[in-house]
């Protein structure tokens, strides 16, 4: 077992991203699957806390959700990251983050103040608070785009990414359909367009039917251009997903997108479901936006 990994089974994950994008939602669902969570710890405490689960009889799985608050904030966990790298262990960062748009309505629907913007517009602090963390972002091993989520849809995800593969065991995929007239997800690692082939949409008795229904599929599968490209996508994904896999990389995000994310992106997603099983990686597809329309 090489440094890397034997860091990666320190079960210690950071949780950290956006106010109002779900970090207690997250952490809550971690203590649901065993976590010990500890919420809004200074980034200084970090390598105190962490040393928690090398001591016999300390928690085997801790969770830590730091933000943006303190003026120091940034400077502090990148101190802190360095200290734990010291003590050999390197943990997991989940980064939650959503839309401007969601994100405002979420502070209007409770009518907090956001914490970098207590005089002023909840958009000035989303823009600051982005511009701080946007290093950290880069550095996190899972992304997640809450835009449109319920807490349900979050607790399901988390449950997903982390109850069925610990990320040293490989790496956990997740294939999300969806449909570029609501958005593209901001957390896919890959984003693949498919609206060059002919949509379902146009033809009556298909119009309704969502990309799972037997009929959809089939119709999509015999376009002339599916096959080669499907051929070609999974060449791709047999020279990346090895060297994601290298790199210790614990999450891999793919999306794919049509116009609704009724119709083509639901049926390739779920071939790419299937390409990812067939690997033996732990796969879940999701369907964004198949109920909408």
């Amino acid at each position: 077992m090489s440094d890397r990994d034997e860091r990666r089974t320190i079960g210690f994950t950071i949780i950290t991203g956006l106010s109002g994008a779900g970090r207690s939602e997250t952490a809550h669902s971690l203590e649901d699957l065993g976590y010990f969570v500890v919420d809004n710890l200074p980034p200084a405490l970090l390598p105190k806390m962490a040393e928690l689960t090398t001591r016999p009889g300390g928690p085997a799985r801790v969770a830590i959700v730091v933000d943006a608050r303190g003026g120091v904030f940034f400077g502090e966990l990148s101190k802190a990251l360095e200290e734990l790298g010291l003590l050999h262990i390197e943990p997991r960062i989940v980064f939650l983050e959503a839309s401007d748009d969601d994100l405002v309505n979420r502070y209007e629907a409770t009518r907090r103040r956001h914490p970098l913007a207590p005089g002023d517009r909840v958009v000035e602090g989303i823009r600051k608070e982005r511009q701080i963390l946007a290093q950290l972002r880069g550095d996190a091993d899972l992304v997640i785009d809450t835009s449109g989520m319920t807490p349900h849809d979050l607790r399901d995800r988390i449950r997903e990414s982390f109850a069925d593969a610990p990320p040293e065991e490989g790496i956990q995929v997740s294939v999300v359909s969806f449909g570029f007239k609501y958005g593209a997800p901001r957390d896919a690692d890959l984003q693949l367009d498919v609206r060059f082939l002919p949509n379902p949409h146009w033809v009556p008795e298909l119009r309704p039917l969502p990309g799972t229904d037997e009929r959809v599929r089939r119709y999509v599968q015999e376009q002339d251009a599916y096959e080669p490209f499907i051929e070609r996508l999974e060449e791709l994904l047999d020279v990346t997903v090895p060297g994601f896999i290298a790199e210790g990389k614990s999450y891999l995000t793919v999306s794919i997108g049509c116009t609704g994310g009724h119709h083509r992106s639901v049926v390739v997603a779920e071939e790419l479901g299937r390409y990812f099983r067939g690997h033996g990686l732990p796969v879940v597809v999701v369907h964004r936006d198949v109920e909408r329309g």
